[in-house]
């Protein structure tokens, strides 16, 4: 990890950066592709180190950090279910530390004091699925996966014959709410886990490597019966949508949840303090090893639900919940191998290949090594013995090299400075503001290396960009080879030219394929002509803008032709539209300048225009845009009282304001407190509209 107390500011900002952008493509690799590259251990390693630098650095929190991201597309094959209530994720503690400083963030939040006593209601994570299950006047009618957080997965026939979950709820105690969505984790014992794998043995079948793939695997089945035959198991501890909350804390909600019928988690408990849940953690990891299901850690929520309500969420996880996870289990093993792989932004990234070594009941046989000089810091060495570790079913993350066990002849490892792929000339961008070079070194080949192209087409696709079925990175790969797809409007005029006269690739008479296939290809693309406009930004593989930036881009300018407008033209105009996506809270430099450069660059223009000659972008859809203060621009000054600042801008955003950080001619209010300023001094001069604190809220409540 990088020694953050002696990093200077500019060097933090390139390393941030680049911490930025690993943590996006795994979140893509696991979340997306159900092909991850790294371990859960070496995951959160990244995550911590990057979580310590903006600690360190406030300056670089932004809605940059792959953070802000959440979950998975829906897969291919069922139904889509857009969720009433976000699905999110949870933020990560890593130590007892890091749980005490989120006690903290809640009291800050709220502006309580230290006597205020703050409850945590405590829980198993459970190493499982999760699922939204819809109840209408207590019948259980739709069930659907956390899929992106947005869009989950129809499963409503595979959820009636899990185990725990009731089709009616009990209604002993009187009757339930008219609307209320159920979530919790669907999982599979440790026994049937045993007893599932010895009959696929048995039959030849697929041998699932732990709990959590079988009972992903088996919920997904298109064939129902197979499901039910699996014996998947459900334990409940949260909602969605509901007509009412039966309860003001999260234990109470709990326990009704099990007076309805459903499992509630045993060891779940309501903590005082945050002391008694470090304690209740601990004794959860006693527990671990005598359970007959998987959990990987603890997550702890704030248990009365007027605070949850206030605390509310950022982009990609609640601010009222944290999870922290068991630590990983470790191996020794040999490098027989470091390969290059190339990026679709040209970043040439180090893998290992391992002696393959079973951890933890998994056989792993790869890990990343980050980049040149991740390599270097360790002395990693093809041949060297070195302790590995991994948390879930993904590969380790290298710890350290056993030195006492390298060979005699072993030499240190020469990064190449060519790309592997294209012979191009690999370099590391230098920092201007440092003169300093960037950890990642990177092809100059552009457009013509093969694997760039074929990256970016395949981030295209993604199922988090335009998700189109069917169209997996080794369909891309193949049809880039063979000359069919070599840009992203090649995929919409596919069907046209596959269908011209004298067309000699027919993709019907492709092997794996036939006139089904193909016809299935074409309808997927089609469906896909009309494209959200968050999905598109983010489709379009722009550095620094992941989904959370994708999001914030498409709120602010609602139109794609808005956003290519602001930044179509050089000069003024471009320089103007620069300076106020910078006053947007959540842009920092290094995406508006990702943004200027993306849209200066002529190639992309015409890219654009070919593009947009077969799609057409939908508009982003604002919340709440019935609003007072939907799409209104609003600016925060002075001392605050009656809510704290990161509160009151939050629940501007939920009503679909804009929060910038400076007045201008396009802001609509300035919220002022006392002493208020230069901002106050500007919005006067400029005739913005200005509100004190409580003339806010008034306004606000009017929603």
């Amino acid at each position: 990890m990088t020694d953050i107390n002696h990093l200077p500011a500019a060097e933090a900002k390139a390393t941030h950066h680049s911490l930025a952008k690993k943590i996006a493509a795994h979140d893509i690799a696991y979340y997306q592709k159900d092909a991850p590259k790294i371990s859960d251990a070496e995951y959160d390693a990244l995550r911590r180190e990057l979580l310590a630098l903006e600690d360190r650095f406030p300056e670089l929190v932004s809605s940059q950090s792959p953070s802000q991201k959440v979950g998975v597309s829906p897969a291919r094959g069922f139904g889509k279910v857009r969720h009433k209530v976000p699905m999110l994720s949870l933020d990560n503690a890593f130590s007892n530390d890091e749980l005490r400083e989120f006690e903290s963030r809640v009291r800050r939040f709220l502006g309580l004091g230290p006597s205020d006593e703050v409850a945590f209601f405590a829980e198993p994570k459970i190493d499982g699925l999760s699922a939204n299950l819809r109840y209408e006047k207590g019948a259980f009618v739709q069930g659907a996966t956390r899929g992106d957080g947005q869009v989950g997965e129809d499963i409503t026939g595979n959820l009636r014959g899990v185990t725990d979950l009731p089709l009616n709820l009990k209604t002993g105690n009187g009757p339930v709410p008219d609307i209320f969505e159920v979530r919790g984790e669907v999982y599979m014992s440790d026994e049937d886990f045993r007893a599932l794998n010895a009959a696929q043995t048995e039959k030849g079948g697929k041998i699932f490597a732990n709990p959590r793939n079988a009972a992903a695997g088996s919920l997904r089945q298109l064939d129902i019966s197979i499901t039910a035959a699996r014996k998947l198991r459900f334990f409940a501890y949260a909602w969605g949508e509901v007509s009412e909350v039966p309860g003001e804390r999260q234990s109470e909600v709990l326990a009704e949840f099990k007076r309805w019928g459903f499992t509630v988690n045993p060891l779940s408990r309501v903590c005082a303090n945050m002391e008694e849940a470090i304690d209740a953690y601990r004794k959860l990891e006693e527990l671990r090893a005598t359970l007959d299901y998987d959990i990987d850690g603890v997550v702890f929520k704030v248990d009365r639900l007027d605070w949850q309500q206030r605390l509310g969420f950022v982009s990609r996880s609640p601010r009222w919940a944290i999870a922290h996870k068991f630590p990983a289990e470790q191996a020794s093993t040999l490098i027989e191998d470091i390969e290059i792989q190339v990026g679709r932004t040209g970043a040439l990234t180090p893998v290992a290949r391992l002696h393959p070594v079973t951890v933890g009941g998994v056989v792993v046989s790869n890990a990343t090594l980050h980049n040149e000089d991740e390599i270097a810091r360790k002395d990693v060495r093809i041949g060297d013995t070195v302790l590995i570790q991994r948390a879930g079913d993904v590969i380790p993350q290298v710890l350290q090299v056993s030195l006492d066990k390298r060979p005699a002849d072993s030499k240190p490892f020469e990064f190449p400075t060519h790309c592997p792929v294209c012979g191009s000339h690999a370099t590391k961008e230098i920092n201007e503001a440092t003169g300093k070079e960037d950890v990642i070194r990177r092809c100059t080949g552009g457009l013509i290396c093969r694997a760039q192209a074929v990256e970016r087409l395949k981030h295209f696709v993604s199922r988090n960009a335009l998700d189109i079925d069917g169209l997996g990175a080794k369909l891309i790969e193949a049809f880039y080879e063979d000359g069919l797809v070599r840009s992203p409007v090649d995929i919409f005029t596919l069907e046209k030219r596959d269908a011209a006269p004298g067309s000699l690739q027919r993709i019907k008479n492709r092997e794996g394929f036939g006139d089904k296939a193909a016809s299935n290809l074409f309808a997927a693309i089609n469906d896909r002509h009309e494209i959200p406009l968050d999905r598109l930004i983010y489709a379009l593989g722009i550095r620094h803008i992941g989904q959370g930036n994708a999001r914030l881009l498409a709120r602010y300018y609602l139109s794609f032709e808005a956003l290519r407008t602001a930044f179509a033209q050089p000069g003024a105009t471009s320089d103007e539209a620069y300076a106020s996506l910078l006053d947007t809270d959540g842009i920092g430099t290094a995406a508006a300048d990702a943004i200027r450069e993306f849209f200066a660059e002529e190639k992309n223009q015409q890219m654009l225009d070919d593009l947009l000659a077969e799609v057409t972008v939908t508009d982003f859809d604002p919340p709440q845009k019935d609003s007072p203060i939907a799409g209104k621009t609003v600016v925060f000054t002075g001392t605050l009282e009656l809510m704290t600042r990161q509160e009151l801008k939050a629940n501007a955003e939920k009503l679909g304001a804009k929060v910038s950080g400076s007045v201008s001619a396009k802001t609509d209010f300035l919220v002022a407190g006392e002493k208020a300023g230069s901002k106050l001094k500007k919005a006067n001069e400029l005739g913005v509209r200005v509100l004190t604190e409580q003339q806010w809220l008034d306004l606000i409540d009017e929603t």
